[in-house]
């Protein structure tokens, strides 16, 4: 009897565990600190704060914070500004097509979402070719997850974002006044940009007999009929 009363103990204890799994480690809330926050004065008349997460996207942080501090956005205009979806700056051609001097980045696409708020980076047909320009996201646009790094999201000041001027481009856009990181203060002297030298190509061997040169044809064909 005290062997069945122990195995009646044992089975019950059992059947308690599997009722009561231990409970998995809850994911780290990742932690933003002063160097994680980017602050943009507006010419629409308020600061907006963007907390970036470097946890998803640290190279693409780390260009952000090197070209704040360098004084690259200070004066940048918000080139494309669509009504509902995103708007567009980073560009100092104001065109949409151009970039700063240092080399484009590999995209690092994460699991953050296209939420209101959201602060990714755009790019061209090719997936790493991110490089200055960015957008912030006036409304859920949940089909760019994944096709694009999103790096950070505007936690205030997210109605100075809705009154920017509207266009593609507007006609009279607002801008970047001063660009700045928490850590660092407003008025932190700027870091000059450190541009890598180009790679040298590797010399091409000179053949000891120099190969003929082709001339063209003495007579160019007639053109179609």
């Amino acid at each position: 009897m005290r062997f069945l009363g122990f195995l009646v103990l044992v089975t019950m204890s059992g059947a308690a565990i599997a009722a009561n799994p231990v409970a998995p480690a809850p994911a780290p809330v990742f932690a933003a600190t002063p160097a994680d926050r980017l602050h943009l004065d507006l010419s629409t008349g308020g600061a907006v704060v963007i907390e970036m997460r470097p946890d998803k996207a640290p190279n693409h942080v780390a260009r952000i914070r090197t070209l704040t501090r360098a004084g690259f956005y200070d004066g940048l205009t918000f080139h494309r500004v669509i009504d509902g979806f995103m708007a567009q700056t980073g560009d100092p051609k104001g065109t949409g097509e151009g970039g700063s001097p240092l080399p484009n980045i590999k995209a690092e696409f994460n699991d953050l979402p296209h939420v209101r708020g959201a602060v990714a980076m755009a790019r061209a047909t090719d997936n790493d070719s991110a490089n200055s320009q960015f957008y912030i996201v006036f409304l859920p646009v949940l089909r760019l997850d994944g096709k694009y790094t999103v790096f950070g999201r505007v936690t205030q000041g997210m109605n100075f974002v809705d009154a920017l001027e509207k266009g593609e481009p507007p006609a009279n856009p607002s801008k970047i006044v001063h660009a700045w990181i928490e850590a660092d203060g407003p008025t932190a002297p700027r870091v000059p940009l450190v541009v890598p030298a180009p790679v040298a190509a590797a010399p091409v061997p000179v053949p000891a007999t120099p190969a003929p040169v082709i001339s063209p044809p003495a007579e160019t064909p007639p053109p179609p009929k």
